[in-house]
Formats: C-alpha cells, sequence, structure tokens
C-alpha cells in the first residue's frame, strides 16, 4: 500500500488559526518571479486577494499557473520579489502559514484502500480538529452515501469530491483549488459551487485556476489572466465583458425567395446604416444580438500575446 502524499509532513498545522475578525488582503504578490535556468516561469508578477475573495486564476497551457500556486503552498522559492499570506511573508514564514491554507490539486493522492472516511479521519487527525467534521464534510460534498467503500471503488468526480472534503476540515483561511470542477457531472459542478460560494460568504479567500469559462462568469468575483508568465489583465468578469465586447447584430431577412444572414457590427457607422435599409426594406426575419462570453474575452486577450 502506498504510503500516502509525501507532503503530508510538510502539512501538519503547528496550531490551527483563528479565523473571526480577519480583514484585509489574504494574498498579496508584488514582484514575484520564478526562473528555472534561462526559463522564466512567473514574470514579474504583482497582484493582490482580499479575504472572502472568490478568485480566478487563469492562463493558456505554460502561462505559469502552477508554479505561482507552488510558491503560495511553500512548494517552490520565488527567485525574487515578495509573497505575504494573511500578513506572513513566503518562504521565511511558512511553520506560520501551513496551518492556514488547503490545496486541492488536480491530481488526486489518496490512500486507496482506505475508505473515503478513513482517509477523512486520518487528515482531521493530523490537524487535530473533531472528527464530527469528518461527517460534516463527507455530506457537503454528497459522499455520506459512499463514505464506507474504499477509494479505488470511487469514479474520478468522487475522488475529487472527496479531495476537496479533505482540505475544508480544518476551516482554512485559504483555499487553493486547482481545477476543482474537472470530470464532474453537471448537479456534482453545481455541489462544489455551491460550497465555494458558501466559504468564501463564511470568509474563505477561494483561489482557483478553471479552464472551465463558464464557471468563471458565474462565482468568481475577479479574475487574473497570465500568459507567459505575464500578468496581462486583471478585473471582475463582468468589466472584462463590458470592456472588450463587440456590439453585433446577426440579421436574417428575405431576399429574392432566399433567406440571407449578415453579422453588423454596430459601432461602425457604414454596418449600423446597412442594418436600418435592411430593417426599411428587406423582408426581415430576425434580428439576433450576439452575446459576447467570458471565454471571447479570453482567447482575445491571449491571443494578443501569441500573435
Amino acid at each position: 500500500m502506498s504510503p500516502g502524499p509525501l507532503w503530508i509532513s510538510s502539512l501538519m498545522p503547528t496550531e490551527l488559526p483563528a479565523t473571526a475578525g480577519l480583514r484585509g488582503q489574504s494574498i498579496v504578490i508584488d514582484g514575484l518571479t520564478v526562473r528555472y535556468g534561462s526559463f522564466t516561469a512567473v514574470d514579474r508578477l504583482s497582484l493582490s486577494v482580499g479575504e472572502g475573495e472568490l478568485f480566478g486564476f487563469l492562463g493558456p497551457n505554460g502561462a505559469g499557473k502552477s508554479t505561482t500556486i507552488r510558491v503560495l503552498i511553500g512548494a517552490s522559492r520565488p527567485t525574487s520579489g515578495r509573497v505575504e499570506i494573511a500578513g506572513h511573508s513566503l518562504p521565511r514564514d511558512f511553520a506560520k502559514v501551513k496551518p492556514l491554507f488547503g490545496y486541492v490539486p488536480d491530481s488526486e493522492n489518496h490512500m486507496e484502500e482506505f475508505s473515503g472516511r478513513e482517509n477523512l479521519v486520518l487528515f482531521a487527525k493530523l490537524y487535530d480538529v473533531p472528527l464530527a467534521e469528518v461527517d460534516r464534510a463527507l455530506g457537503r460534498l454528497e459522499l455520506s452515501e459512499a463514505a464506507d467503500l474504499p477509494v479505488r471503488a470511487y469514479s474520478k468526480g468522487m475522488r475529487k469530491k472527496l479531495l476537496i472534503a479533505r482540505e475544508i476540515l480544518h476551516q482554512p483561511r485559504i483555499l487553493y483549488l486547482d481545477e476543482p470542477t474537472a470530470n464532474l457531472d453537471r448537479h456534482s459542478t453545481e455541489v462544489v459551487r455551491k460550497l465555494l460560494r458558501e466559504l468564501t460568504a463564511r470568509g474563505t479567500t477561494v483561489f482557483l485556476t478553471t479552464h472551465d469559462m463558464e464557471e468563471v462568469e458565474q462565482i468568481c468575483d475577479r479574475v487574473a489572466i497570465l500568459c507567459k508568465g505575464k500578468l496581462i489583465a486583471c478585473d471582475t468578469p463582468v468589466n472584462f465583458m463590458t470592456r472588450h465586447a463587440e456590439r453585433k447584430v446577426l440579421a436574417q431577412y428575405e431576399q429574392s425567395g432566399q433567406v440571407l444572414r449578415e453579422e453588423l457590427d454596430l459601432d461602425d457607422d457604414r454596418q449600423r446604416e446597412r442594418l436600418a435599409n435592411i430593417i426599411r426594406h428587406e423582408a426581415c426575419v430576425r434580428l439576433h444580438s450576439q452575446e459576447f462570453q467570458f471565454e471571447d474575452v479570453f482567447l482575445k486577450l491571449t491571443g494578443q500575446i501569441y500573435t
């Protein structure tokens, strides 16, 4: 049997954090640079995340997201720059930081032969939290009925939910998640999203990476977009879409017995006039505004970097 996650000992807390009354910035990153030889994985990254904020950290593959998270959880050292977690400096104060966060990786590291409950009991004892929290966490992730089955019998989605259950046992101030709803069906996805909203409402900072742009629109308070190690934009999803939206209308009309379609840009004077002519002179069948989604913003901004 596998001895379990190699990083268990490094994450064992020295004391449990008090969460009541904490205000301000949970995460402050100032000029963070991480280099591997001649390769720069993260290039002078600066951003801050407030307590109780649900923060999305996005970027194409290889953008530097995983490297940044590795620094935040103390698994990698920065080449330069300043990182503070709840007012504590990393890596200097890691012993004070490690009780404050939970980390849900994109790959699982469960004890396969143990049941879901036994996996959580082990971590509850490491964190010195009441065993009642195990049943509570299982219930919140809808795993109660499968709690006594060995993890090897779990589906991919159940395994992901068990990871999340494990990392909320000690009620962390900050929860880092890498693709939290990957491999989940629609119902389980909503269960996880609802949980994340509840956590932030109670003051937990949630810092997540995802490739699900619908998820970004639905639950993130703010979003940072990283590309080639550099921060290229940071704002709310609504502000992103408002600022980058292209005002377009799809017009369908009849002409000589055929139904024709034209996409018209409302910010172009000539195309606005063309739309007016269609409405006045053609047998207009349908007008449909083109919905602009966050995915369009993401592709537009990252595409500018790669071209």
